[in-house]
């Protein structure tokens, strides 16, 4: 349990001294509230555990834990009496909600759940959370510089920006980065020292990897065999902002990693490991042929996991366009890159075709369990979760042939 020392002291998990400033200290004793209060506890708690000595400050904030179907009514009660006093310091945008927050009777979502979502976005909003609701906030204007401490809780987001982008961050739990939010503050430990940003295995890949459906297999392959130790990535000619999106996602799915490192891409400076692991290409081929299950009769088709750049939906429109949409077709996506859409024209193409835009949310943490047999998607990490979360079976391709078969 924690306990303060001193004015300005308190004691880690290691015996060691965890240095507290006077604001510090005078938010942990409820001077700033009680939000902040209850939000220093968490993050002392956290450094207690992990021998952090200090805390240091963040410049960004994004959380997870929007989905009514995940918090429930216990998360809900939590948020409404943080929301009576506490307000955000830093720059905080929200993880993907259940729903669509403007069309969510269209995809289906009962006006029950809508309710209490939207219960639940109006206590951050009450907080000075800007409700982004989605899982890409460096896409929406969330876009933190190299060498930032920031506090991120989306799991792809936290392994892009760690990776891609050279801030740090951990992967947080929705009320830690809650805590920071409140607070503007952070435990230093885990990825925010560059001692653990450090490569330990070198990832030879000796094949090309094209395609966002392809950069998700590779980082299936590698998050299998590595789990989530640092990883030196060569072999890689060239990456898209999307691509590298789809390959976050995966290597945090089935690894757990929060970073990893790709010469020639990446902006991180590293120690090139000793220890190699070889990729070739029937890996790839073995990981997408997992992704792709048998008897498997595709009843829903899902483009935006990660949710989609303004790129993924230009794409969609040119490939939708003059056609009719046959199954349930679903393009995730952030508002804001929803609003840039309807501006460009794509929208009116994508909706005219029949396919949906599910903005504000996902199918990872929508209420769909039930609703689908069959997911095709572009997506590895979409595919552990419909299976893992949904009882769904699913099959992986890349967006051409995914439009091609929305629209059979």
């Amino acid at each position: 349990m924690l306990k303060i020392i001193s004015k300005f002291y308190l004691y880690n998990y290691f015996g060691e001294k965890m240095q507290l400033t006077k604001e510090e200290t005078e938010m942990l004793e409820g001077k700033k509230g009680n939000a902040v209060k209850k939000s220093m506890e968490i993050l002392l708690a956290l450094g207690e555990i992990y021998g952090a000595k200090k805390l240091v400050e963040v410049s960004s904030v994004q959380v997870a834990g929007v989905s009514y179907d995940n918090l429930g009514d216990a998360g809900l009660e939590y948020l409404s009496e943080l929301a009576k006093d506490g307000k955000v310091k830093v720059l905080t945008t929200l993880n993907p909600a259940g729903m669509d927050l403007e069309n969510y009777k269209v995809l289906g979502i009962p006006e029950d759940f809508a309710i209490k979502q939207k219960m639940v976005i109006n206590s951050f909003t009450k907080m000075g959370v800007i409700p982004t609701c989605t899982c890409t906030p460096y896409l929406i204007g969330n876009k933190p510089n190299i060498g930032e401490n920031i506090a991120w809780s989306e799991s792809s987001a936290v392994t892009y920006a760690n990776s891609v982008l050279g801030a740090k961050t951990n992967r947080e739990g929705g009320p830690s980065a809650l805590a920071s939010a409140l607070t503007g503050k952070t435990p230093l430990y885990g990825m925010h020292l560059d001692k653990n940003r450090i490569a330990k295995i070198k990832i030879i890949v000796n094949c090309e990897i094209k395609g966002t459906e392809n950069f998700g297999a590779l980082g299936k392959v590698i998050g299998e065999k590595v789990g989530a130790k640092p990883t030196y990535i060569i072999g890689i000619k060239k990456a898209s902002l999307e691509e590298l999106k789809s390959f976050s996602a995966s290597i945090a799915t089935y690894g757990g990693a929060a970073i990893f490192h790709m010469k020639g891409i990446t902006p991180n400076k590293t120690i090139i490991p000793k220890k190699e692991i070889v990729i070739a290409q029937e890996d790839i081929n073995k990981s997408i042929n997992e992704l792709t299950m048998n008897n498997c009769e595709v009843d829903f088709v899902s483009i935006g996991c990660p949710h989609a750049s303004i790129k993924e939906l230009e794409k969609v429109a040119e490939l939708l366009k003059g056609k009719k949409v046959k199954k349930e077709f679903w393009i995730t996506t952030a508002r804001p890159t929803k609003k840039l859409a309807d501006k460009k024209g794509y929208s009116k193409i994508i909706e005219e075709a029949g396919a949906k835009f599910a903005a504000d949310t996902c199918c990872v943490v929508a209420p769909i369990k039930g609703r689908f047999k069959c997911l095709a998607t572009d997506s590895a990490k979409g595919c552990y979760y419909a299976y893992s979360k949904n009882n769904s079976k699913t099959k992986i391709m890349p967006i051409e042939k995914l439009v091609e078969e929305a629209c059979k």
